[in-house]
């Protein structure tokens, strides 16, 4: 396994990891529950330290991809522009999640004001992330591309009887 393979296996922990730390916390703060709290600050972590990870590999990956027939430069690009900017709002919610685990550890009265500041960072920080996604599936993903369901159909705006 390379770094290239890394990336691929790894890009996907930051959109789920987002969404279901973001979704476990809301839980635990409409539940007041100290443990479910502790459980989603965690995940909202380890999703950090997957973006990381997904950011550090991210060079590999596109020197796999970048000479191949029909993968766009451009697209490679917006991708890795948009994974700058992911990167960033991950990693403050990595750092939000860290102060409230502390919060919460210490149990200070600052914890629930602390959940709904991270909470509002994962939201923003799983749109940011979902469409680093959706860009880098463009690059090798034709599937995805605005013609292919038209060039499946048998090309176009024919009509049908």
């Amino acid at each position: 396994m390379n770094l290239a393979h890394l990336h691929l296996l790894i890009n996907h922990l930051p959109i789920l990891g987002s969404v279901l730390g973001g979704l476990v916390l809301a839980y635990a703060i409409f539940m007041r529950s100290v443990q479910i709290k502790i459980v989603s600050y965690y995940l909202l972590i380890i999703s950090s330290l997957g973006a990381a990870i997904a950011y550090a590999t991210g060079e590999e990956a596109e020197e796999a991809v970048e000479n191949i027939q029909g993968v766009s430069k451009d697209m490679i690009e917006q991708h890795d522009d948009f994974a700058m900017i992911s990167l960033i709002a991950l990693v403050i919610l990595g750092v939000a999640s860290f102060v409230g685990l502390v919060l919460t550890f210490k149990n200070s009265v600052q914890t629930r004001n602390m959940a709904f500041v991270t909470l509002f960072i994962s939201i923003i920080s799983f749109c940011l992330v979902a469409r680093t996604g959706y860009l880098g599936g463009q690059i090798r993903h034709s599937e995805m591309s605005s013609g292919a369901a038209t060039q499946q159909n048998g090309g176009g705006d024919e009509d049908r009887d």
